[in-house]
């Protein structure tokens, strides 16, 4: 009864720590949901490498998800924007905000448009500013009931580089071609003025002048979004994470599925 009563205990305090507000005491929530799940297996195997097989389970937990769902999707090789309405602001967390942070600073309007990959619907608000030479954009994903939100801005060199600054929550679920450099900043960084700043910042540590981007052109956004995810899937291809079925789509290879599982890991140490 002891040995329960810890656990739950431990579980209890472990949840509570996770609904806060500060990051470092989301991750001691983390940390002691961990010696809960050592706790249980010691109390039950009576050695410590029993309570460390606990606590490895939640590194092979993203496998579950692996095979039974991601293995056999399928997703199309050639993905086309549909221009799509604005989704229902309460489904769209701070979109509104976003989009007034960023015509305060001189972005324009381009398009609302989205696309489909495997059942996730993704759209997009996306924006241009001449002198700033970027492209910025308000996304929203949604599977199922499952909905968030993230902003990117979007720089291109002349030499067809991307440096990218993002508050997208998880790691890429592709490998990037090496000309696409991502600079990914906390997810709860919500504001467009800090997330720009961030940009400038990125770009000013790589030494990248404004002489060296290229002023984006608005009718052509759309099909950069696409020739880039194009570009990313053929990447992916020729290093094997992915595989072609043969019907216009493709897949994840045994090697790709371990390229996401390393990256499942590195969604919980970041965001634990």
């Amino acid at each position: 009864m002891f040995e329960t009563l810890t656990v739950i205990g431990l579980i209890v305090l472990a949840v509570a720590l996770r609904m806060a507000r500060t990051r470092y005491v989301r991750k001691l929530g983390a940390l002691t949901l961990l010696g809960a799940s050592f706790y249980l297996f010691y109390a039950v195997t009576g050695s410590l490498c029993g309570g460390c097989i606990g606590v490895a389970l939640w590194l092979f937990l993203p496998w579950v998800e692996l095979l039974s769902r991601i293995r056999g999707m399928r997703l199309p090789l050639d993905n086309r924007l549909r221009n799509r309405e604005i989704p229902n602001p309460s489904f769209f967390p701070n979109a509104v905000e976003a989009a007034a942070a960023m015509e305060e600073v001189g972005f324009e309007h381009v398009s609302d448009c989205g696309w489909e990959w495997a059942g996730m619907q993704q759209f997009f608000r996306v924006f241009w500013h001449p002198e700033e030479r970027a492209v910025a954009a308000i996304c929203l994903c949604e599977q199922s009931d499952v909905a968030f939100a993230f902003i990117s801005i979007t720089s291109t060199g002349v030499d067809g580089k991307v440096w990218r600054t993002t508050n997208f929550p998880f790691a890429p679920t592709l490998q990037c071609p090496p000309n696409v450099k991502w600079n990914h900043v906390p997810c709860e960084r919500s504001c467009f003025h800090q997330i720009l700043e961030d940009h400038h910042r990125y770009l000013n540590r790589l030494n990248i002048k404004s002489s060296q981007l290229m002023v984006p052109d608005p009718e052509e956004i759309g099909n950069t979004i696409e020739q880039e995810m194009r570009k990313q899937v053929d990447h992916n291809l020729a290093a094997g994470y992915i595989r072609l079925t043969g019907d216009g789509h493709f897949q994840y290879s045994t090697r790709g599925l371990f390229f996401l599982w390393g990256q499942f890991i590195k969604d919980m140490v970041r965001l634990c």
